[in-house]
């Protein structure tokens, strides 16, 4: 018996090379993931840096996909495609420039707790640079623990970020 199907929701952000072009391209990658196939996508935003603000701006954005993969096979999926596009993850470096960021943000409605995966994303609910192209696509969305998208992304500072295009 396979597998229900879930929807997922990754984070995606660059801020090396042609950042937009990346986040574009990475966003048809989620399309090729195995057993997942893309549903939408939010548009692109500039976003100012966060945590380490001594670095280029970033593109960021929001897909949900429908996958028959488990979360953490999800997560590994994900980051193989952060190594496609060029992505070096150093643990020396927190919140550093990026040429491929994807985040595991929601599995639908569970939870996960695992040393190497935390969902709903530990920081989702405060982290406008999320928060904003998840409302513009799934505003009713509920976070498990933190109420609905729509109610967050009015408690962070959206400052600064704009739609691209």
């Amino acid at each position: 018996m396979a597998p229900a199907p879930v929807t997922a929701w990754v984070g995606l952000g660059a801020n090396l090379g042609d950042a937009a072009a990346t986040v574009r391209a990475a966003i048809a990658a989620l399309d090729r993931l195995p057993s997942t196939a893309l549903l939408q996508a939010s548009r692109l935003y500039a976003t100012p840096a966060w945590g380490n603000e001594d670095q280029p701006p970033f593109v960021n954005a929001v897909a949900a996909v429908r996958t028959t993969l488990a979360p953490a096979s999800l997560l590994a999926a994900l980051l193989a495609l952060e190594g496609d596009f060029g992505r070096v993850r150093d643990p020396a470096v927190h919140w550093g420039p990026r040429r491929l960021d994807l985040d595991l943000l929601l599995y639908g409605e569970q939870q996960v707790d695992l040393p190497h995966l935390k969902v709903p994303h530990p920081y989702l609910h405060e982290r406008a640079f999320v928060l904003v192209p998840l409302a513009e696509i799934a505003a009713d969305l509920a976070i498990p623990g933190h109420g609905r998208v729509r109610d967050a992304v009015v408690r962070v500072d959206a400052c600064g970020i704009a739609p691209i295009g």
